[in-house]
């Protein structure tokens, strides 16, 4: 069958935007008095960066067809930040003496941060304060779904205290504290050379496992729990699971994911099913399903997915490396990996690639990857059109194992690599989170769609839903940082664009697959745009090829 009249005609209009957008390329290469496949050298009024970049001869335009100039989406996702407590006091930094300093733009923008009164004199119990480099690590702090909604209360944001602090933390109000560009410096220098958010949501509210889904197909419905010993996951009974809501408390009925459990087709999940926790199935689409069908590469890259040994048959995922507390932490978590909640996108073996050249395809990996093979392809030039990345365990920035030095370094050094590469010319870079943490954040998010289960508060319970008759899942939830890393942004920009999780799915359907969506109540369909006006992709203006290349230790301009 044809493409029909409405897809082609979006096929025809992203093709006059592509030769805008190539144009615009051609235009600022030549301006500089290069052509495509010179090398461009450092720009005086850039911050310093890599001496020289090439930009090869036609990468402007190689790989599959896309409605931007975008070929290359490398979605870096970290783990538990809110957005006040990285970038609250954003761009002013206390740099006090041996702390690597921040220095900002005298042009930069002001974010929808901490201001003085609500670092002074706080509804909440405490009043926020800063963090050093000396205290990176933290304990962890309480991001269930119920427990961030009464935090919110209602709007107010008063009640972080009393239902989002940590057990066993140091400070009884440490969850209201925050970091600064001494601390988190490669993050506050990257918003200086390319953009961010400060509109950016969690799709939900809860902790990983919802963020996960959400971004990689805005949907976390459609979902049950089984037995950890259940033969054939798609056809066994469904169990109760704290992590799961069924509509009507009826297990034979699929229902929501709004905790955290171990998907069931990853064999790694509950330390190689040796424990009796009930295991996640989510149904329905995925982004990788839909690249699937058009043909696209993609590919879910974590660290620690090559299995160390085997128990009763399964896989047993045991690596580990220590983080700056020298604490022995296991790379890889199984509820960090969405597609592996799946059937169609899963590796329960967490089998590797039958070649380097089948990565990005379906062969016996199914598209799960170790984080190895993400470096792999990109410097041997076979790096997939769509690329997820997760960071091993210690260097996540999740609050409790890990912290933001050793995430700055998993930061630093991977996108440095990406800068300097052949890719670099036509790439995005998105870094964002899968939840809050519980962390403080001023700011209530918009409530877009209600949920009204025995755990849920007014806040949700009395909420309109947009997306119809799709209820058992409140959000937004708390606000997440975001940044994009690319030539294809403004300098020192900050959107206000409203977006969340889902977005990231939204943007890739709208590039790759003509505006197609994953439907069935997707958040894709109510999604902010990552381009567009307002936002943080900006393919209107002359892009900046010259990278920002960083130190991966202190995060400063490298020398």
């Amino acid at each position: 069958m044809g493409e029909g009249p409405a897809i082609t005609g979006v096929r025809r209009r992203a093709k006059r935007r592509v030769r805008r957008y190539i144009a615009i390329a051609a235009a600022t290469v030549a301006g500089a008095g290069l052509a495509v496949g010179a090398t461009i050298g450092t720009a005086s009024a850039a911050p310093r960066a890599a001496d020289s970049v090439s930009v090869p001869a036609g990468s402007l335009i190689f790989g599959p067809f896309t409605a931007t100039p975008i070929r290359h989406l490398v979605v870096i996702f970290d783990e538990n930040v809110s957005f006040d407590h990285y970038f609250g006091t954003y761009p002013h930094a206390a740099n006090p003496s041996g702390e690597p300093a921040f220095s900002a733009s005298p042009f930069t923008p002001h974010v929808n941060g901490l201001t003085p009164a609500l670092l002074t004199n706080n509804p909440n119990s405490a009043n926020p304060v800063r963090l050093d480099r000396s205290q990176a690590l933290t304990c962890d702090q309480d991001h269930a779904y119920a427990d961030e909604q009464k935090a919110f209360d209602g709007g107010k944001m008063d009640q972080f205290v009393q239902f989002t602090e940590g057990s066993g933390c140091t400070s009884s109000s440490e969850v209201m504290d925050y970091y600064d560009g001494n601390t988190v410096t490669a993050l506050w220098n990257y918003a200086q050379h390319y953009a961010m958010s400060d509109n950016n949501y969690d799709t939900n509210f809860g902790p990983s496992t919802p963020g996960a889904l959400n971004v990689i197909s805005g949907y976390d419905g459609s979902s049950y729990a089984v037995s950890p010993t259940a033969t054939d996951p798609t056809t066994a009974a469904h169990v109760t699971s704290g992590a799961v809501a069924y509509v009507g408390g009826n297990t034979a009925n699929q229902g929501t994911i709004f905790g955290d459990l171990d998907p069931a087709f990853d064999g790694c999940s509950d330390n190689s099913h040796t424990s009796t926790s009930p295991v996640g199935v989510a149904t329905g689409q995925n982004i990788g399903d839909l690249l699937n069908a058009r043909g696209i590469t993609w590919g879910w890259f974590q660290g620690g997915f090559v299995p160390t040994g085997t128990r009763n048959g399964y896989p047993v995922c045991g690596a580990a490396h220590t983080n700056i507390g020298n604490h022995t932490i296991t790379d890889y978590s199984p509820h960090h990996e969405p597609f592996q909640y799946y059937a169609s996108t899963s590796n329960p073996l967490h089998l590797p690639p039958s070649s380097e050249a089948a990565i990005g395809h379906t062969d016996q990996a199914n598209h799960q990857y170790d984080l190895a093979y993400f470096f792999e392809a990109l410097n041997d030039g076979n790096l997939p059109s769509v690329s997820y990345l997760k960071a091993a365990e210690y260097q996540d920035g999740h609050a409790g194992y890990s912290d933001p030095l050793d995430e700055q370094t998993f930061l630093v050094d991977t996108i440095n690599k990406i800068e300097q590469s052949k890719y670099w010319p036509s790439t995005a870079i998105v870094i964002t989170y899968d939840d809050s943490d519980g962390w403080y954040d001023h700011q209530a998010s918009l409530i877009v769609n209600g949920s009204d289960t025995s755990v849920d508060t007014p806040m949700c319970a009395d909420a309109f839903n947009l997306l119809g008759n799709f209820p058992a899942r409140c959000g937004y939830g708390p606000r997440l940082p975001l940044l994009v890393i690319s030539p294809w942004t403004r300098q020192n920009y900050v959107s206000h664009h409203l977006t969340d999780q889902s977005s990231v799915v939204r943007f890739i359907e709208d590039n790759w697959l003509f505006g197609e969506r994953i439907g069935d109540g997707s958040f894709d369909a109510i999604a902010g745009n990552l381009d567009g006006f307002g936002g943080v992709l900006d393919f209107f203006t002359f892009p900046h090829f010259t990278p920002l290349i960083l130190n991966d230790q202190t995060g400063e301009v490298a020398p």
